[in-house]
């Protein structure tokens, strides 16, 4: 019986850890201007465009960059509901439900071609939600439970509380048992799978207990709750917002890199030119003077549509898919440390071979040419 009794604080640190990092995650995007910002490497546009070449979910994922800003404001505010639900125990089921959206989302979006699979979080976070859509939060730390107790304390009804008691013990306690059959079935096998009076409004409706007005008053109650923490969610993320936007001064970041061949990150450099005297083979991608020594260029790549990046190594030009083998954002170049890094989740690469320095992603990135042609300008091969 203890370890029984004990079994309901089993899933309270999950709980907590599920909530504050959810809560985490909301308002930590909410506090970021670059993260709606649609040039800046980190922004949900970035992330949409890079899994839009990944994920099976492409098609759907080509037509939501135009909407990626308010996609991701509903991504931020959902994360933080999430997390204040199942962190305080308050209509637990809906937010679990919610949390197994969105982690499988993310999973079939952002890092769907992790390698292994289990190296990318969404999956495991869509797993730990499932005990709390079964299960609900429990009695213990929960305001689904406390507000339980309370309509039932209100209506003159035994408070809903889980005791572990033997089925025999049972029968013995209930007046409708007689002989192995139960008076409330009319005389049918006792059986504790459709008992009236373990199930509740579980159990058949013929049998059923008489308790839909407790039933009705803790979903008035626990409505009224929520929608006031609600309320108190939305004030806390628009606060946090507004205060992101005032410490950054909604400045856009310093970048190292130049977009090369005059267009956006979804537009691509068609200009191939032919073999021939005194031509070079391959797709221009703009001239070598716009990637100085020490600073990178961005394109994107015409064969998979990809981005891509090139960086000028003291007159050496390296270029790479851009694409972070990981999770799927697009890595820039950091001078200061001569590095390709992933914004995301902080994988580094080395300019000179892609090779992969620091983790999590499995694998360096995939190296393409680019030559320097006698025109000074450059081309992909």
């Amino acid at each position: 019986m203890r370890a029984w009794t004990l079994a309901e604080w089993a899933l309270v640190p999950l709980r907590i850890f599920l909530g504050v990092t959810f809560i985490f995650a909301g308002l930590q995007k909410l506090a970021n201007p670059n993260f709606f910002r649609a040039l800046s490497p980190i922004s949900i546009q970035a992330q949409l465009i890079a899994s839009s070449h990944t994920s099976p979910m492409r098609l759907l994922l080509t037509h939501l960059i135009p909407f990626a800003k308010p996609i991701g404001v509903v991504i931020s505010l959902a994360e933080l509901a999430i997390g204040v639900g199942v962190l305080v125990g308050l209509w637990t089921r809906i937010a679990a439900v919610g949390g197994a959206v969105l982690s499988l989302s993310l999973f079939l979006t952002v890092s769907f071609h992790a390698s292994p699979y289990f190296t990318g979080a969404d999956i495991v976070f869509f797993f730990a939600w499932l005990p709390f859509i079964v299960a609900g939060a429990g009695s213990w730390l929960s305001l689904d439970a406390w507000i339980a107790r309370r309509v039932a304390k209100q209506e003159g009804v035994a408070a809903p509380e889980l005791v572990p008691v033997p089925f025999a013990t049972v029968q013995t306690l209930c007046g409708k048992y007689n002989k192995g059959t139960c008076t409330a079935r009319h005389g049918l096998a006792c059986d504790a799978a459709v008992c009236p009076v373990l199930l509740g409004n579980r159990a058949p409706i013929a049998t059923r207990v008489a308790i839909d007005s407790v039933d009705r008053r803790t979903l008035v109650v626990g409505g009224t709750i929520a929608a006031g923490v609600g309320v108190a969610t939305l004030l806390l993320g628009g606060a946090v917002a507004d205060a992101g936007r005032m410490i950054n001064h909604a400045a856009p970041p310093k970048s190292a890199s130049k977009q090369l061949g005059g267009g956006g990150v979804s537009d691509s450099p068609t200009t191939t030119v032919p073999t021939g005297a005194g031509t070079t083979p391959g797709i221009l991608l703009g001239a070598a003077k716009d990637v100085p020594s020490g600073y990178a260029g961005t394109f994107t790549v015409p064969s998979t549509g990809d981005p891509g990046i090139v960086v000028n190594a003291q007159g050496t030009f390296y270029a790479y898919d851009a694409v972070c083998p990981h999770a799927g954002c697009a890595v820039s170049y950091a001078p200061s440390n001569n590095l390709l890094v992933c914004p995301c989740h902080g994988s580094e690469f080395q300019v000179a071979t892609g090779a992969v320095i620091v983790g999590p992603s499995p694998h360096g990135l995939a190296k393409l040419k680019v030559i320097e042609g006698s025109n000074g300008n450059l081309y992909l091969q």
